[in-house]
């Protein structure tokens, strides 16, 4: 039976620093927590593989510590390996395991062992009273690289900036590392790109290395026109008894063949996303909200045979991996946002330009 606990070391494997995903198994039998020293005593948690698929977090890692072989790291470090089991397959996740992005405190699945193994690494992270987490993913389809957060407080954003202007903020689905970290210490989660792309890695480890580098993070807001900030609003999903595809022998629902080329775009109300079949007449898709609720027909409509989009939006993540899709989601939606502080100095600026002008005599 699979541990409840992760194994916990002190120091790194011999071959850790070269080893790849697929062959990670042959040094860490299991899921792991190494913690290294540093000339800062409280650590940056880096969690690597809770997609078994994505590679970049575990590329990048090893940059940094190839850096830092024979040097004190600036900041001790705590990374946490993640489905090592289903790295050595190749798979974002194995038949039968839960998905190890959706089990950590906060979650909604029922307990079992790996909902006490991520207790056990978040209630360990908090005990050492963490400096600041990040989780690092890759995606399927064409997106450029961006920080997501789970709370619109000024560290968590000033953090997500050093990744880059692009920042997303969510708080569905439930489960996620990052959302359970939030409770310990500002949290990001990078999404880096496809995996195996070279420049992925190296904008993974920069990021690493200057959270190892900081003596702390500012409390004060992100300038506004500093950050592109956006709101995911719901989750796309296919509905299970849907035969879907990306050419013609799809059954249910046809999907574009480049519709990855659509996520972070401005699309507008009546955009075609994909050809229905079989003489079908309800909504091949479910859209969940942060509550939970399927919104699909808030957002989705069919019109003359075609699944259409009912009011402007931005996708992120749509893939065309029908792996992916079947055991995670197709993609997200998201809509623009302002920052309460922007706003609030926005009106003052307004107020400060309509008073009375003094002048002096």
């Amino acid at each position: 039976m699979p541990a409840t606990r992760p194994l916990e070391l002190d120091t790194l494997p011999e071959g850790l620093l070269d080893v790849s995903a697929d062959r990670l198994h042959t040094l860490l039998p299991r899921p792991t927590l190494i913690h290294l020293p540093g000339r800062q005593d409280k650590p940056l948690f880096v969690s690597v593989l809770l997609h078994g698929n994505e590679t970049t977090g575990l590329e990048a890692v090893q940059q940094v510590l190839r850096k830092y072989a024979t040097r004190p790291l600036p900041r001790a470090l705590s990374i946490f390996f993640g489905n090592i089991e289903a790295a050595r397959h190749g798979h974002r996740r194995l038949e039968g395991q839960p998905d190890f992005n959706r089990v950590w405190p906060g979650t909604r699945h029922e307990p079992c062992t790996e909902t006490a193994l991520m207790a056990f690494v978040t209630e360990t992270m908090a005990r050492r009273r963490a400096f600041a987490s990040v989780d690092i993913h890759n995606n399927t389809g064409l997106n450029p690289h961006y920080a997501c957060v789970n709370r619109l407080e000024p560290q968590f954003l000033q953090l997500a900036s050093l990744f880059g202007r692009l920042v997303i903020y969510f708080t569905h689905p439930k489960g996620t590392q990052a959302a359970a970290l939030a409770a310990v210490c500002p949290a990001v989660t990078l999404e880096c790109g496809k995996p195996g792309h070279r420049r992925g890695a190296e904008h993974a480890s920069e990021f690493l290395e200057a959270c190892l580098h900081l003596t702390e993070i500012p409390d004060h807001p992100v300038a506004s026109e500093a950050i592109d900030l956006y709101h995911t609003v719901a989750q796309i999903t296919v509905r299970e008894d849907c035969a879907f595809g990306f050419d013609n022998s799809a059954r249910d629902l046809r999907l574009g063949n480049d519709l990855d080329h659509l996520n972070f775009t401005d699309l507008a109300a009546g955009t075609t996303l994909g050809t229905l079949g079989n003489g079908l007449r309800r909504l091949p898709i479910q859209a969940f909200d942060e509550t939970g609720r399927d919104v699909a027909n808030d957002y989705f409509a069919i019109r003359d045979g075609q699944l259409v989009l009912k009011k402007n939006v931005m996708p992120s993540m749509l893939t065309l991996d029908e792996q992916i899709i079947r055991q995670d989601c197709l993609g997200y939606l998201m809509e623009r946002i302002t920052p309460e502080w922007s706003n609030a100095r926005n009106a003052r600026a307004h107020m400060s330009s309509a008073a009375p002008q003094k002048h002096g005599g």
